[in-house]
């Protein structure tokens, strides 16, 4: 929920507020973190049987704004290819419920030079990212929308798969505070629901493929829960109930409110798991055949303060990755520049911190030199030093709260282990140990990002069973198998989402040709599955008679059968990680 109603030449007066929240019309002092407890040592276990998603490129996003007159400037592809940004989000904000792409205007607001489509998707393409696009609910109409398709997707050629209807509708007076243009003689759920179908219909119309998203309000934030005029139910039942089996996905925005540094970098864990779940349980009631398909984005988030400093540093990462374990196939940070007034200038942890929300500063009088990096753009590099697309991402468990941790399973076998000390005083010593999985004796490489530091560092300190991580600091380490451990990948069971149950060889067969079934999981050796280094599904891979998955036949037909072989140079799903049959 951002708006910037003015922008100078080459600075932005920006205020940031949270989203969908009553406290969302304030912004809250700067409040010191008191000192944490001394936690010298912790214990993570990292399960590498136990898949929790698949990670994307497109996890780490970030929005970009039509009144940004840097959001093109010639560093930028470097730096978000340097950050490892997989998705970027254009127009902006709720400048995207007034903005029109054909004239590049958005209904007498300020919009700077260079900054139309084509100029955006320019910048997306050289930087090797996704673009996810906003359409114009607020002031457009489906058929403008349509256009849009056509015009990226037909007359270009710029395949732009995945479409917003509308930015924060819910704030367009519905509810009693009105921050979302919204020129429909109706502003309930009802009427969104309706519209959106006919938004989903006409984009359809024009590019079948491409994927379509409904806005929802925060679970547990304003104005969830409340029952509008018109409606019967509130805004995310009503939504759904209409239109969940006809989107691709929904979209939540997440701007939690803190009361200390300790606060905020508690929220991924305390907040997200919960609404992760009251998301997709709507989903599954609403969408009905479709709810599988059905994804999850967080298309805006942010910390409500320490913006530029040391907290946020630790909280980006940690909060994207957490998003993405429970789901979300994206996760796009506010903003890649969002300016300052100079107003708020505070110190935080030793460092100055400008109340900028973007991940690099816009330059103005009291900030850094334009687009230079702040600690939630290392943050976030630290992601790609952790996941490359098509990893599994695995479940890792820590001792104690101060520490944070993410771990990848990766296609030749490897594991990485992002591990975030959120103790502002004390490094901490990290044991680490594993199921399904033996580090290398060798030592791991391991990247660092310093508390207010200004880059990562590398090295080969410590080993994948033991290491220091310094106060305040994201560390990631990149391990190889053990020679005589596993080095194929996980080994474990093939769950099915949707049923709950897993993927089973009837009666533990070793019967080449033998189809495969899903059964309730019971962890048999007919359910055991172990991805080896030559990226095969093998089954029974510790008895004489090893099996692999194969295709029926060889075929290369859309939905051939699934049958157990004997012959191990078949394999046609060697491209597949673990785990991505869940859809």
């Amino acid at each position: 929920m951002k708006r910037f109603l003015r922008a100078g030449r080459d600075r932005l007066l920006a205020l940031s507020v949270g989203a969908f929240t009553a406290a969302a019309l304030s912004v809250g002092a700067f409040t010191a973190a008191a000192p944490a407890a001394a936690a010298t040592s912790a214990t993570v276990t990292v399960d590498s049987t136990h898949w929790l998603a698949n990670y994307s490129s497109t996890t780490p996003g970030l929005n970009t704004q039509v009144y940004d007159a840097n959001m093109n400037r010639s560093d930028i592809p470097g730096l978000l290819n340097n950050a490892g940004i997989g998705m970027m989000r254009y127009p902006g904000g709720s400048y995207a419920d007034v903005y029109h792409w054909q004239t590049n205007t958005a209904d007498g607001n300020y919009v700077a030079p260079n900054t139309d489509f084509d100029t955006f998707m320019g910048t997306v393409r050289a930087a090797n990212t996704q673009p996810i696009i906003t359409a114009d609910y607020g002031s457009g109409t489906p058929q403008e929308a349509a256009d849009w398709v056509r015009y990226a997707n037909i007359t270009k050629g710029y395949g732009v798969k995945y479409w917003e209807i509308g930015n924060e509708i819910p704030g367009n007076g519905e509810y009693g505070a009105q921050w979302e243009t919204d020129k429909h003689s109706s502003h309930s759920a009802t009427t969104y629901a309706t519209n959106l179908l006919q938004f989903v219909s006409a984009m359809k119309a024009v590019d079948p493929s491409i994927k379509i998203g409904a806005v929802l309000t925060t679970p547990g934030s304003w104005p969830d829960g409340i029952v509008g005029p018109g409606d019967t139910q509130d805004w995310n039942h009503t939504v759904l109930s209409i239109a969940g089996p006809k989107i691709d996905f929904v979209i939540v925005h997440d701007y939690p409110t803190s009361t200390s540094e300790a606060d905020l970098l508690a929220k991924p864990q305390t907040n997200v798991p919960s609404m992760a779940g009251t998301v997709r349980s709507l989903i599954n009631q609403y969408a009905g055949s479709n709810a599988p398909n059905v994804s999850i984005a967080i298309t805006e988030t942010n910390a409500d303060k320490y913006k530029d400093t040391a907290p946020n540093g630790l909280f980006a990462p940690d909060q994207m990755l957490t998003w993405a374990e429970h789901g979300a196939f994206t996760v796009d940070y506010w903003a890649m520049h969002n300016g300052t007034d100079c107003s708020h200038v505070t110190t935080v942890d030793g460092a100055t911190d400008y109340d900028e929300g973007g991940v690099l500063a816009s330059g103005p009088s009291c900030e850094p030199a334009l687009d230079t990096p702040f600690a939630p753009y290392y943050g976030i590099s630290m992601i790609s030093k952790l996941a490359q697309s098509g990893d599994s991402l695995i479940q890792a468990s820590s001792s104690t709260s101060l520490i944070s941790a993410h771990a990848v399973h990766r296609g030749n076998g490897d594991v990485n282990v992002m591990l975030i000390n959120k103790d502002p005083n004390n490094s901490t010593t990290v044991s680490l140990s594993y199921t399904g999985f033996t580090p290398s004796s060798a030592a791991p490489t391991v990247y660092t990002y310093l508390k207010n530091g200004t880059s990562i560092t590398s090295s080969t300190t410590g080993s994948g069973t033991t290491q220091t991580v310094p106060a305040y600091s994201v560390v990631v380490v990149q391990m190889h198998p053990s020679s005589g451990g596993n080095t194929g990948g996980s080994s474990g069971a093939l769950h099915a989402v949707g049923s709950g149950k897993c993927l089973d060889i009837a009666n533990s067969s070793t019967t080449a040709g033998t189809q495969a079934q899903i059964w309730d999981c019971n962890s048999g050796t007919a359910q055991t599955l172990t991805r080896t280094s030559a990226k095969e599904f093998r089954l029974y891979a510790n008895t004489s008679t090893p099996m692999c998955l194969d295709d029926y036949g060889k075929s290369t037909s859309n939905g051939i059968g699934v049958m157990n072989s004997s012959h191990v140079s078949d394999l046609l799903l060697s491209h597949q990680q673990p785990g991505e049959a869940q859809g």
